[in-house]
């Protein structure tokens, strides 16, 4: 009896770690989460009261994400009906291992549709294996505005504007904070997007509304009822989802990314994959009865 109770033992733990396996190889990895998120703001513009941001971030292109894949994701992007769309590092998980399967990638990030604009950093696999000298070209052609220490203006048909900055990748590039974020004005709306979510701490001591990261993949792996067992450098303070900071000028919304891909191990274990949606409002007016994510 006692045998036959150690072997009943013996298989259930058996079939419970192949489940458990199969779920984080072949099930999880491939679905998709979208996190809605309403940004309230009373530096936002009255003409950018219910604008839609979409963010994607370290997708990983590679074998263990595969160009069907991003079709998939580019659609769902797409139905979300976005003003705006963001990605933030991490395209490719080895430039150089990826060579001509870039070309047949471009046109399918092309066909994100954005009316307000398409815009990106540098993540740190975007910099290695030589993807310092391929990502932003590559960006730009799918119709991207790759922000390496710089600001742009957003502007909708009334003239309202926001600020959006990027800054380079911190593991493998050359960010210069000060000079990008010092012309940032504390009366404007300012997004920031970079990679690595730590730098927030750094970011604190300018005038930023909503800093936009990725990276962390949200540990990738964790475990029920606890922390994510997985951290990277620059990715371990703030793992995932939404946080408020108090900054010197402003408070400070992060937001952090789970990521879509996956890189070392194509697992993901209670950590799906992540589209993040942020509704902008200045006042909760006409936008009470709307769905973020519709």
């Amino acid at each position: 009896m006692r045998r036959n109770g150690i072997i009943v033992i013996f298989l259930t733990t058996l079939v419970l770690l192949v489940s458990v396996y199969s779920y984080a190889h072949y099930y999880e990895p491939k679905t998709i989460s979208i996190t809605c998120n309403q940004i309230k703001n009373k530096n936002i513009p009255k003409g950018f009261q219910g604008v839609k941001i979409v963010q994607f971030s370290d997708t990983h292109l590679g074998p263990n994400f595969t160009h069907e894949q991003l079709m998939k994701l580019v659609d769902q992007i797409n139905r979300l009906k976005p003003d705006i769309v963001v990605f933030t590092g991490d395209l490719i998980d080895n430039f150089a291992e990826y060579g001509s399967q870039r070309k047949e990638a471009q046109p399918i990030l092309g066909q994100i549709h954005a009316n307000l604009g398409k815009y990106a950093v540098f993540g740190n696999h975007d910099r290695g294996g030589g993807g310092s000298f391929l990502f932003k070209g590559f960006m730009e052609e799918a119709g991207f505005t790759v922000l390496v220490n710089q600001i742009d203006k957003i502007t909708v048909a009334n003239g309202d504007q926001i600020t959006i900055a990027g800054l380079d990748d911190f593991l493998l590039g050359k960010p210069k904070v000060r000079d990008t974020l010092h012309q940032l004005k504390p009366k404007d709306f300012n997004l920031l997007l970079v990679h690595e979510p730590d730098i927030v701490d750094e970011a604190l001591e300018y005038p930023i509304d909503l800093q936009i990261s990725g990276h962390s993949h949200g540990g990738q792996v964790q475990l029920p009822f606890g922390k994510p067992i997985i951290s990277t450098s620059l990715g371990k303070k703030y793992m995932e989802g939404l946080y408020s900071l108090e900054g010197k000028n402003k408070n400070l919304q992060l937001y952090v990314n789970r990521g879509i891909g996956t890189t070392r191990a194509k697992v993901r274990f209670l950590c799906k994959p992540e589209l993040s949606v942020f509704l902008l409002q200045q006042t909760d007016d006409g936008l009470k009865s709307k769905s973020i994510c519709s």
